[in-house]
């Protein structure tokens, strides 16, 4: 399908979301790939993630660009060759790419009750205000998956760590932003986050605040 959604926090940002709905093939026929990417395509098991990989160069084209407008560096971070910020993300049928001025990080996770399983490990401080008794609590658990995502996305350092260096304050699903942490190195660095929800699913992105 076209794009699902678009999204323009603010005058140097905008935020593109694809719900995936087209076969590999419909996806592949109109892109172009560099040889490298071709490889990697054919070489993924799932058709799942081929075709998020190949919407994610949909909403590049979006954007203007090409698959050789892309590059990562070498922690694994996208980078686009005229200097813009950019992140991505795909989660089964939704795919997402944010192009800022800014540094800037993007997340979508579908909402399931198994995350509730691995909250230990990337929940800290927020367990001050959580209540895992309230109908809410596997949201607010994905809201907050999604916002230490974005915030490991766009620092892309080594070492940096959910649970230790990261910190989301209190919100309500209905406010969808917050502002988020990261203490890394006896530096604090600050977030404007904002999240929502959408057919089983949560976004979030993170921007400097």
């Amino acid at each position: 399908m076209p794009i699902y959604k678009t999204l323009t926090p603010n005058s140097q940002t905008t935020v593109k979301i694809w719900k995936i709905t087209e076969s590999y093939e419909d996806l592949l026929e109109p892109i172009t790939l560099k040889p490298e990417n071709m490889k990697r395509v054919l070489g993924m098991k799932s058709e799942l993630h081929r075709r998020g990989f190949l919407s994610v160069r949909h909403l590049l084209k979006a954007f203007g660009y090409t698959d050789e407008d892309l590059f990562y560096d070498q922690h694994g971070k996208p980078h686009l060759k005229d200097g813009r910020h950019v992140s991505i993300t795909h989660s089964f049928t939704f795919s997402a790419v944010v192009v800022s001025d800014a540094v800037v990080g993007i997340d979508i996770e579908k909402q399931r009750e198994k995350i509730g399983v691995i909250a230990h490990k990337f929940l800290d401080y927020e367990n001050i205000y959580l209540d895992q008794k309230a109908d809410d609590y596997i949201n607010k658990l994905t809201v907050i998956w999604c916002i230490k995502e974005s915030l490991y996305k766009l620092f892309a350092t080594p070492g940096l760590s959910f649970l230790q260096h990261t910190l989301v304050i209190p919100f309500t699903i209905e406010a969808a932003e917050t502002i988020a942490w990261i203490d890394y190195q006896e530096k604090k660095h600050r977030y404007q986050t904002t999240f929502f929800e959408f057919e089983g699913f949560t976004c979030a992105y993170a921007l400097p605040a």
